[in-house]
């Protein structure tokens, strides 16, 4: 099965090989067309991603000659069925048409389907194994290698947004199971990366006192309030005070859910 990935550099692999285009303007079409999979891509659309504002009086041309080297590499390693089945073209533009397996952001928005599925069943040790697997299609950037438009960017931030809930599920399922000291070396690297994302101090807070860390918590807790009234002039949210009151207590700190 040919399959497509752009959650890091742009792929394409055949039976496990690399067949990837290498001429800019051609990978650029796919990229344009994997991120807007199963859609039609307008030509505008097209003309817009590779020339901007200022496209050549050859734009539709060029982008049939595009168009058709993809058609012919897709031949060439032997797609299933005919390189036009799999990309359409149509009155207005075109459509690269993919199954569910083709192409890693859907086998990604998958995986987290199930994975928070099962963590709402109470199955967190499945729950960690699916979320798991989903974060490892994961190998960069969004399209790394490609340089994206603006006209896309909504497109590749939505997509980063699925991989922080995804962490943060595959976070609160390992809690559940306990996993505490295991998360806590990896949660001080979260919050270092995202220093504004209560949800990941919170979670590093309750790893450190469900540890007996109690000192090193309530040190996580002044750190992020000292990092909020520095920089952006608030306090912490009513949770995370709470939380600090039960570690100050010495009672055990709740587990704090992903949002949404």
């Amino acid at each position: 099965m040919l399959r497509f990935n752009i959650l890091g550099s742009l792929e394409v692999r055949q039976h496990g090989v690399d067949c990837t285009p290498t001429a800019p303007k051609v990978r650029a079409v796919l990229a344009l067309l994997l991120l807007r999979a199963n859609q039609t891509v307008s030509q505008d659309a097209i003309f817009d991603w590779l020339w901007g504002d200022r496209p050549p009086r050859s734009a539709a041309t060029t982008t049939q000659t595009y168009v058709y080297q993809l058609r012919a590499l897709f031949e060439r390693v032997g797609v299933a069925g005919s390189a036009d089945q799999l990309l359409i073209t149509r009155p207005t533009g075109y459509l690269l048409s993919l199954g569910e397996e083709q192409l890693d952001t859907t086998v990604f928005a998958r995986l987290c389907e199930e994975g928070g599925a099962l963590l709402d069943g109470g199955r967190a040790a499945e729950a960690a194994q699916r979320l798991r697997q989903a974060l490892s299609l994961w190998r960069g950037p969004v399209l790394a290698d490609v340089h994206v438009e603006d006209s896309m960017a909504a497109d590749v931030a939505h997509l980063g947004e699925l991989r922080m809930r995804a962490l943060e599920l595959r976070i609160e399922a390992d809690a559940r199971l306990g996993r505490y000291r295991e998360l806590v070396t990896e949660l001080r690297g979260l919050v270092a990366a995202h220093p504004f994302n209560e949800w990941f101090h919170a979670q590093l807070i309750t790893a450190l006192n469900r540890c007996g860390r109690r000192a090193e918590a309530l040190h996580a807790y002044r750190n992020l309030r000292q990092t909020l009234s520095d920089e952006l002039g608030l306090e912490p949210t009513p949770e995370l005070q709470e939380l600090q009151r039960q570690v100050l207590n010495g009672t055990p700190a709740r587990l704090l859910v992903a949002a949404g």
